[in-house]
């Protein structure tokens, strides 16, 4: 079994903050900043490469690829008090015996956790490892979409997981996502993948969208959507300004899960 990653500490979680806002960080202004070493922030660096987090360049680092994520056990670890938060609020706007799709992401993975105590649920996913943390309640109806399994992370793809998830109407569908441009365009890495998530937009009642901070801003390859496809979105921070005008425009229902007391 492959270990994971450990945790993010409080300043590397600071350093990819700050990464996102200015997309390149200069290791003489991290120094300064936290006031260490230079030699401790490189090691932060090192280890956010490593990760696949940061790409490092001269005098700093910077934001890694827009046409390759993370790794999922990076992301596993990565902002996960956050997503945790913001699953614990989707499931307090999830009522029992709802249908629900789910689609592939880590942030998805912690709603399903999250999930697990509510009673009569029917969940669609094309996320084995939803349909594994789930299929636990006996309550539950768990269906799993056919397709391709994609061995790093366990999600499904493919024109037959298109087919499948358009059989379907459900009540809600809760999607995770890679980046939020600042136009409002919804952004993901995989072609196949996202064509399922926009079948999923199209056969839900409701979408939630489900996004820690470090998604607005984030480039990606491909665009799922634009954000006024969405009903609802969880956060653990308010968003950019841009972000925040187009969600008061399109009237769409901001959740924040903070530390302490919640905004909705």
């Amino acid at each position: 079994m492959t270990p994971h990653p450990p945790a993010l500490t409080p300043r590397q979680q600071q350093i990819m903050e700050l990464a996102q806002q200015q997309k390149f960080v200069a290791t003489e202004d991290l120094v300064k900043a936290f006031d260490v070493t230079p030699q401790t922030i490189r090691r932060d660096i090192n280890e956010l490469c490593a990760l696949g987090l940061l790409r490092r360049y001269h005098g700093g680092a910077g934001l890694a690829s827009s046409v390759e994520n993370v790794d999922y056990q990076a992301r596993q670890v990565l902002c996960l008090e956050e997503k945790r938060r913001i699953a614990a609020l989707v499931a307090r706007n999830i009522p029992d015996r709802a249908s629900i799709f789910i689609n592939i992401g880590t942030t998805t993975e912690e709603v399903a956790k999250a999930l697990r105590d509510h009673e009569g649920l029917r969940v669609i996913t094309n996320n084995l490892h939803v349909a594994a943390l789930l299929s636990a309640n006996p309550s539950f109806e768990i269906t799993i979409a056919g397709g391709i399994v994609r061995p790093r992370d366990g999600g499904i793809i493919g024109e037959a997981t298109i087919d499948f998830i358009r059989q379907f109407k459900v009540d809600y569908g809760i999607i995770g996502i890679s980046g939020i441009d600042r136009d409002g365009s919804l952004l993901d890495y995989d072609y196949r993948e996202v064509k399922v998530a926009q079948a999923i937009i199209e056969n839900s009642r409701r979408i939630f969208l489900v996004a820690d901070h470090t998604k607005f801003g984030r480039s990606a390859l491909v665009r799922v959507n634009r954000i006024d496809a969405i009903d609802a979105l969880f956060t653990d921070a308010p968003p950019p300004r841009e972000i925040a005008a187009l969600l008061a425009r399109e009237k769409i229902a901001l959740h924040v899960a903070g530390g302490g007391a919640e905004e909705e």
